[in-house]
């Protein structure tokens, strides 16, 4: 699949997902809404697996770790990407963080992951690559600043969305490096497994694993499950096998974009004069970090 395909996806199904999860908040609290959603995800991949082994010859055709260490970085890597990270972002959301704080601050992930690839993974970045990640900051900054709520600042919000932050740009980097080639079918049960594992149990010990069935919630469920566990987080893991982290990454800066785009066209919220600057801005960032060097 085209490379920019997997991009435009990830970034409608990513910020579609900050609304998606606000509507299951409702109903469930973070680790029980996860630990929901790792059980509807390790049977919708079963049901993949089986479809394919079907369809491709048998169950050989999918390709499991072949030692105890590559199935541990496998899990490592996902407890990052899925458990910290949508454990951390969902319960700065259920602290009350505002969406243009929580935002803003995950925009921060192109340039953290550039700093440690560079540190750790010896990926080095063109000159107009960094001012790329930088406008593109600075553009996600302006798109966001009238939702900047300083009253749902909390020390607890901010913990969480900062883990949530360090959990998928570790995670993320820690896949490419230790297991770039893994088969993403198996992969995600592996992944999924992991962090239900972890938590599960501190859903039933802080949380008493209480929910209120709904549509919204199981609606909330499937779509996040389905577009954006499965789909999204792979879509990451390939464009991150074709190219740099960072420009990997650099998508990420387009998802408060289409919120702003999203809210004008299902509500007819016009943005800002500041918005549309911070987006003009936003989208020359992106395409700077994304720009192939001239031969």
């Amino acid at each position: 699949m085209p490379s920019a395909l997997l991009v435009w996806y990830f970034v409608l199904v990513w910020g579609a997902g900050f609304l998606a999860t606000k509507i299951a908040l409702q109903y469930t609290a973070p680790f029980t809404f996860l630990s929901l959603r790792y059980v509807f995800g390790m049977a919708c991949v079963a049901l993949w697996m089986a479809w394919v082994a079907r369809s491709a010859g048998g169950w050989r055709s999918i390709v499991w770790p072949a030692t105890p260490t590559a199935w541990l970085h496998v899990a490592v890597a996902g407890l990052g990407v899925h458990a910290i990270n949508l454990g951390g972002s969902h319960y700065s959301q259920y602290f009350g963080l505002s969406a243009g704080i929580t935002a803003l601050l995950l925009a921060t992930q192109p340039l953290l992951t550039a700093l440690i690839a560079k540190g750790f993974m010896h990926e080095h970045l063109r000159r107009e690559q960094w001012l790329g990640v930088v406008l593109g900051l600075a553009g996600v900054v302006l798109v966001v600043w009238h939702k900047l709520d300083a009253r749902t600042m909390s020390l607890p919000a901010l913990a969480a969305a900062s883990v949530g932050l360090l959990g998928i740009t570790l995670g993320a980097l820690y896949q490419k490096r230790f297991a770039p080639q893994v088969d993403l079918r198996a992969s995600s049960m592996i992944q999924f497994a992991a962090s239900l594992i972890v938590l599960a149990p501190l859903a039933l010990h802080f949380e008493g694993f209480a929910v209120r069935w709904s549509w919204p919630l199981v609606g909330a469920i499937v779509f996040l499950v389905i577009g954006a566990s499965i789909l999204a987080v792979n879509a990451l893991y390939i464009l991150m096998r074709r190219g740099q982290a960072t420009r990997a990454t650099s998508m990420i800066y387009l998802t408060p974009v289409v919120a702003v785009l999203a809210e004008w066209a299902l509500f007819g919220l016009l943005p800002s004069g500041l918005s549309v600057l911070g987006m003009a801005i936003t989208c020359a960032g992106v395409a700077l970090v994304a720009r192939p060097a001239r031969s």
